[in-house]
């Protein structure tokens, strides 16, 4: 599906058979498209670049479609690492965290750290975080195919 070009959001790098490879969705996905392009809300003189998820809902873009900066795209893929390597380990716990110190990791950006850690302000995070593990080990193919390749990539770019 052709991802729309006269919308806010100005595509530059497209993937549009992105439904076919959405993970546990592939070829019934309503995301049919990733782009990284020119960001909707650009304002005049300010230039940022954005990464969008394109959804249609068979008969209409979506309003779910999601933009985001491309530093949090990677932002979200350093903690999607962060816990799969807490995860690992994780039965070393009874609570599979450390219910004394539920910080897993600060990682240094921008001269701070943001903060990798289990929420413990969710009431049920006993039952959520074993559930969040299972879901963690089921996806564990389709996430390590993924992590591969941009492990590949990264180290091809010098990372």
């Amino acid at each position: 599906m052709k991802i729309p070009t006269t919308l806010k959001h100005k595509p530059v790098v497209v993937s549009e058979n992105y439904e076919n490879v959405d993970g546990r969705n592939a070829y019934h996905s309503d995301a049919k498209g990733l782009s990284l392009g020119l960001a909707q809300w650009n304002d005049r003189g300010k230039l940022d670049i954005s990464a969008k998820v394109w959804r249609h809902t068979g008969e209409k873009w979506s309003r779910q479609s999601e933009e985001l900066p491309l530093h949090r795209v990677i932002d979200l893929a350093i903690l999607v690492c962060r816990a799969k390597l807490h995860f690992r380990d994780a039965y070393r716990y009874e609570k599979l965290y450390d219910s004394e110190n539920p910080i897993i990791d600060r990682v240094g950006l921008q001269g701070d750290a943001m903060t990798v850690a289990v929420c413990t302000d969710n009431e049920k995070i006993d039952e959520d975080i074993k559930l969040f593990s299972q879901a963690l080990s089921d996806d564990d193919e389709l996430i390590g195919e993924r992590l591969r390749v941009l492990a590949s990539i990264l180290k091809e770019m010098g990372y």
